[in-house]
């Protein structure tokens, strides 16, 4: 029993450093190339909107922001289609962030990082709705770390999803109508 135990945590630790390394090629490929993968995108039409998400899943997996995405699509498609994309594949990446939390299994360092959360939400249970809401709104790590966490404490797949999903897909929408409606304000504007 014990061998097994031990030789699935291998596995797992084995699949989780393919996955970031073939992650980290990925996105180095992308930022170094984006004129071509703007261009691709916007000649290829629906395949380029497929390709996009995909992008996303990449990209909100990794530190790498993907808000200039949203706006680049938002110029091609528009604020809507860009919003759909945008939420569709930020909620991909969540849902990977959970299958790595799922297979990490550590709980110490997070309860440490949940005691801290601001506005008392580290009292509320991980696997509630007012917990996965409130820490994904937070800036900068909240994402991430209740993506992580939710597959740790193996939150209910279904209740994750929904808390991930509206305030991705706010938060997406606030990216793609306010970047369009700010090239087009910006395109009305003489350049000295």
């Amino acid at each position: 029993m014990h061998e097994s135990v031990e030789q699935s945590k291998n596995q797992s630790v084995i699949w989780l450093t393919i996955v970031l390394v073939v992650l980290v090629i990925l996105i180095i490929f992308v930022s170094r190339e984006m004129e071509q993968v703007r261009t691709f995108i916007r000649e290829s039409g629906w395949i380029g909107l497929l390709v996009s998400i995909g992008l996303y899943a990449l990209l909100g997996a990794s530190p790498i922001p993907s808000e200039p995405l949203t706006i680049l699509i938002s110029t091609i498609f528009g604020p809507l289609t860009a919003t759909l994309v945008a939420g569709t594949g930020n909620l991909l990446a969540a849902l990977l962030e959970y299958y790595i939390g799922e297979r990490i299994g550590n709980v110490a360092s997070f309860e440490q990082r949940r005691e801290k959360l601001p506005f008392g939400l580290g009292k509320f249970p991980v696997d509630s709705a007012i917990f996965l809401l409130g820490v994904r709104m937070l800036p900068g790590y909240g994402p991430k770390f209740v993506s992580v966490l939710g597959g740790i404490y193996r939150v209910p797949l279904w209740r994750y999803i929904w808390t991930a999903a509206i305030p991705t897909f706010v938060g997406a929408a606030i990216f793609a109508y306010g970047g369009f409606g700010l090239l087009n304000l910006a395109s009305f504007v003489p350049v000295p």
